[in-house]
């Protein structure tokens, strides 16, 4: 996770803090000495830093203060001053029934997919999207704006031969208004320039957008306040994307930069997947970071990944007492689509800091690809009636074969398949009023520790 060291040494901190029968200076330095490094570290302003440590100390030394007050005031101190170096209350995007957003950012920001991120993000949730491209600048620009809409399932409107935004949006004023959510792309350049300045200024008034927001990448540091100012004297910025937050530990700079700036995080890009887009809520950002999980982000992970007419049809043939292996197949598409599970362990409260090695992580990963190559090999009859594997054991040796698996790992599918057919069956019962409290104990009783999936 971003900022991994960042978390695991507040962890430890505030453990210490905890565990103290006596808060003495050597302990409380030593606390200090390690926040300091990993804030440092993870690309914060040491201003803030140096801030930081100061209020701990005065607390820390404060001889009026009962050691057991003090404990608590500690703590509650170190997470209410990372809140709010990390922004405060979570800001959110208020969209009315008519919204257009302008997105803005330099060359590598991440702009173009972090528009498709977002489209497909606010169509899952109900709303008409379309992505309109006025970069004209960046050569390929257009193109790649039209491939990632179509990995969104989304329209978008490009003009590869014209120059002038300004005609583009004219070209298109007519057609934009079947869509209640317009995504626009603008041009970056290396630097915030005059040119730049006075296309995007141009851009704002044509459109008189609903959000102006800039994009940019985690790991782009100290810089991040330098550029949010810059776009915020220029254009009056509404609020900031950030990209890339799943691959680099420096993301401390951005994300306090734009707290320092009042430019409002609203979301954060953690994937490279197109539904790996999060609302940023630095209660919940703190929380994971100190190991507590995050329901809310992973409640929107598996609202991103899952596709709810698949979800409907499995649900009605469990309701026709029906499930077969390319149902399984499907889910296991599905899961895929969330991205790893050590990312997704990391935001189940209660799960987050249980130590699971990578290697059995990976091993899981693997037998689920394993699994899904299994049923591709079998056919048509083999995937709707499973059963008739059992009975005639060739069939699992060809399709062992066919599908570069084991024999062994075959078996382990059907009874796993077998498993959880019958466990959704009794859910389905439950949910029609027919299984009791006996039956519920009864179910969790033969599932414990059977279930490997």
């Amino acid at each position: 996770m971003v900022l991994e060291r960042l978390g695991n040494t507040l962890k430890s901190g505030i453990k210490k803090i905890s565990n103290a029968i006596f808060l003495d200076k050597k302990l409380i330095d030593g606390i200090i000495k390690d926040i300091q490094k990993s804030l440092i570290e993870a690309d914060v302003n040491i201003s803030l830093v140096f801030a930081l440590t100061q209020k701990i100390k005065k607390i820390a030394y404060d001889e009026t203060i009962q050691s057991i007050d003090k404990k608590e005031q500690l703590v509650k101190l170190i997470h209410d001053e990372i809140l709010l170096i990390l922004g405060g209350e979570k800001k959110e995007l208020k969209l009315p029934k008519q919204a257009s957003i302008i997105f803005l950012g330099l060359y590598g920001a991440g702009k173009t997919t972090t528009i498709a991120k977002l489209g497909f993000y606010y169509a899952k949730r109900g709303r008409k999207v379309a992505l309109l491209g006025l970069d004209t600048q960046r050569p390929a620009a257009m193109d790649q704006l039209e491939q990632m809409a179509e990995k969104a399932k989304l329209p978008s409107f490009v003009d590869k031969k014209e120059k002038d935004p300004i005609k583009i949006i004219k070209k298109y004023e007519v057609d934009l208004k079947k869509y209640d959510l317009i995504l626009i792309d603008t041009a970056g350049r290396d630097g915030l320039n005059t040119d730049l300045i006075k296309e995007i200024k141009t851009i704002n008034k044509t459109i008189n957008p609903t959000y102006r927001i800039l994009v940019m990448p985690a790991d782009v540091g100290q810089s991040a306040k330098t550029q949010s100012l810059e776009f915020q004297k220029a254009l009056s910025i509404d609020g900031v994307i950030i990209t890339r937050m799943d691959g680099t530990s420096k993301a401390g700079g951005a994300l306090t930069a734009c707290a320092e700036t009042n430019a409002p995080v609203y979301f954060i890009g953690v994937g490279e997947q197109i539904h790996e887009i999060e609302t940023f809520d630095p209660e919940s950002f703190i929380q994971r970071l100190l190991g507590m999980g995050d329901l809310q982000a992973l409640l929107e992970h598996v609202r991103s990944a899952t596709d709810e007419t698949q979800t409907k049809r499995i649900e009605d043939r469990l309701k026709e007492g029906k499930f077969t292996l390319l149902d399984l197949y499907s889910q296991l598409e599905q899961m895929n689509k969330m991205g790893s599970m050590d990312k997704l362990i990391g935001m189940i409260p209660g799960m987050s800091t249980t130590k699971i090695p990578k290697e059995a992580l990976a091993k899981q990963e693997s037998k689920m690809r394993n699994w899904k190559s299994a049923i591709s090999s079998m056919t048509e009859d083999e995937i709707e009636n499973p059963e008739i594997l059992e009975k005639q054991t060739s069939r699992i040796q060809r399709i062992a074969k066919g599908s570069g698996t084991t024999t062994t790992e075959l078996r382990e599918l059907l009874k796993q398949y077998k498993m959880l057919k019958e466990m959704m069956g009794m859910q389905s019962g439950m949910a029609e009023g027919k299984i009791d409290q006996k039956m519920m104990q009864k179910m969790a009783k033969k599932f414990k520790g059977k279930m490997k999936l």
